[in-house]
């Protein structure tokens, strides 16, 4: 993989429209994107930086009254990497850490009681996020399909988990309402 998950967020954000770091903060905030990546905000000038040093980015000279603030701008290299990045990410499956499978592969430590009193617990916190996320997605009305997109793939997984939750914890699965 040319650039981390990270990097090609923030490149994709700066081909989408050039922004300089304090605006990049705003979308990523915006869209929840922090949901799916390991984005900081310290880490977005940090990611500026490298894309720029490797010829991805650009940040023409900042006019005197902007204070400094430079707004970056992709490279046709960027663009031809972020696409390529891009279609490897989505043709190809990786392994994601999951640390619910670490904990449910020690099951042996823990009761029975104790066990399904967590499962219970996830489960609620699972439907906060499916509100959370609906509620996020509706604010952006209309969505481009990039959004939707994510948004779609990431409500299937939540719902899917919540199904599971729910069969595990023996409660009636009423969707994101039950």
């Amino acid at each position: 993989m040319e650039l981390t998950p990270s990097e090609l967020v923030v490149l994709g954000l700066i081909i989408e429209s050039p922004q300089h770091g304090y605006d990049l903060e705003q979308v990523v905030e915006r869209r929840g994107i922090r949901q799916w990546t390991e984005i900081g905000f310290s880490s977005i000038y940090y990611l500026l930086t490298k894309l720029e040093k490797r010829g991805f980015v650009h940040a023409p000279e900042a006019p005197a009254a902007a204070k400094g603030r430079r707004v970056f701008h992709a490279t046709e290299a960027g663009r031809e990497v972020a696409t390529r990045t891009a279609l490897a990410l989505v043709a190809e499956p990786h392994p994601v850490p999951n640390p619910f499978l670490v904990g449910v592969s020690n099951l042996p430590l823990l009761a029975e009681p104790a066990y399904t009193q967590a499962l219970a617990e996830r489960l609620g916190q699972v439907r906060v996020r499916i509100a959370a996320i609906e509620a996020a997605a509706s604010a952006q009305s209309p969505l481009a399909l990039p959004a939707r997109e994510v948004f779609s793939y990431s409500l299937s997984l939540l719902e899917a988990e919540r199904s599971w939750l729910a069969q595990r914890v023996q409660v009636p699965d009423g969707g994101q309402n039950g």
